[in-house]
């Protein structure tokens, strides 16, 4: 079996909140690019990557350039394929940025096509450690939103099933600590103390400043806080995670595996948290999570809940997935959720297939 042939596309996706109908800016859309990697024995696998922002036409490109350099090759040597694409870029691309995004679309492509040719889901190739897992609503307790339209989300999650939820501080127009603290407590009253509830920072505080107030909500009993401060800056990262009782979750933001030898070395997390676009495919994320378990730390995922389902429930300290539905759409089907858990699919390969009407209406 060889790889005859591919397609890449790029499209708008928007970026509402079906969970909770609380979208930040109605209208707004997403650029996402999709592949499709065909074999000459009729398997099709896909991919998709996304975060090329105003670079989009570059990083649908760049995808389609390493995919032409996959023609020919057998698809189930995921490895020495990564590394031939390595090589054909020269010196044009560090392990970071557009190569990176765009080898991610292509290794999850290569998982879904080695899934469909062995007939076996591809949590099950990765370990199949188990068949279902916790989920987390995110993306509906915006930090833009007021007081009652929280509560209102936060009372629809619930109604929907959900155990765990996230919200956001660093609010809007540079609060007080005194407002922030204000905030998470009407998130939590408003979901009572049973639910687990994650706070996402974006990156947007000074070490100080969430040593300040992560100390001063550590009574509200959050599950973790994520991402706190610059996400390269180790030694603040560990400085607040000494400091605080709340585990501290991150590296969403950074690239490829090796940053996450060095944050973990500096005991910079309690929870690791690994983006598939930005680490650079299904292969590479593995490989974080069982770094991370060899210094038993549990590991989550970074939205793409259709596809990284099949990655936390391989993995022996697979915790939880982000359940963050901007993509979902995409799709003829996505994996069920039964009392806060998702169920894995039986299907081979990613058990997904586009909606060829949903992509024909989104196509840039």
């Amino acid at each position: 079996m060889k790889i005859a042939s591919f397609e890449a596309t790029t499209l708008n996706i928007p970026e509402d909140d079906p969970l909770a109908n609380m979208p930040e800016e109605a209208g707004r859309t997403r650029p996402v690019i999709i592949l499709r990697l065909r074999t000459d024995s009729g398997i099709e696998g896909i991919g998709v990557t996304l975060y090329g922002g105003r670079m989009t036409r570059s990083l649908h490109a760049a995808v389609e350039d390493l995919a032409a350099l996959t023609v020919g090759e057998d698809p189930l040597r995921i490895e020495k394929i990564v590394a031939k694409l390595r090589a054909g870029t020269g010196d044009a691309c560090g392990p970071g940025g557009i190569f990176t995004l765009a080898l991610s679309a292509i290794d999850v492509a290569l998982w879904d096509i080695k899934g469909k040719a062995l007939s076996q889901p591809l949590w099950k190739l990765l370990g199949g450690h188990r068949d279902r897992v916790p989920t987390y609503a995110s993306g509906s307790l915006r930090r833009g939103l007021t007081d009652q339209q929280a509560q209102r989300a936060a009372q629809i999650l619930l109604q929907k099933g959900f155990r765990e939820m996230k919200t956001q501080m660093a609010l809007p127009g540079n609060p007080t600590p005194a407002e922030e603290v204000r905030r998470v407590r009407v998130v939590r009253d408003a979901i009572g103390p049973d639910i687990k509830l994650m706070c996402d920072i974006n990156q947007r505080w000074r070490p100080e400043q969430a040593i300040d107030i992560g100390s001063r909500i550590e009574d509200v009993g959050l599950f973790w806080l994520e991402d706190v401060t610059a996400a390269d800056d180790y030694a603040g990262l560990a400085r607040v995670t000494a400091a605080l009782k709340t585990p501290i979750a991150g590296g969403e933001y950074v690239w490829g595996i090796v940053p996450f030898r060095h944050m973990i070395e500096a005991r910079s997390v309690d929870i690791v948290m690994i983006d598939l676009a930005r680490v650079g495919g299904v292969s590479q994320w593995m490989k974080v999570a069982g770094m991370a378990e060899a210094f038993n730390l549990p590991v989550v995922s970074h939205v793409m809940p259709e596809i990284l389902v099949h990655l936390v429930a391989a993995c022996p300290n697979g915790l939880t997935v982000e359940y963050m539905p901007w993509m979902l759409a995409l799709y003829e089907e996505t994996p069920a959720i039964e009392k806060g858990q998702l169920v894995l699919p039986d299907k081979p390969g990613l058990g997904l297939k586009f909606d060829e009407k949903v992509i024909a209406r989104f196509r840039a």
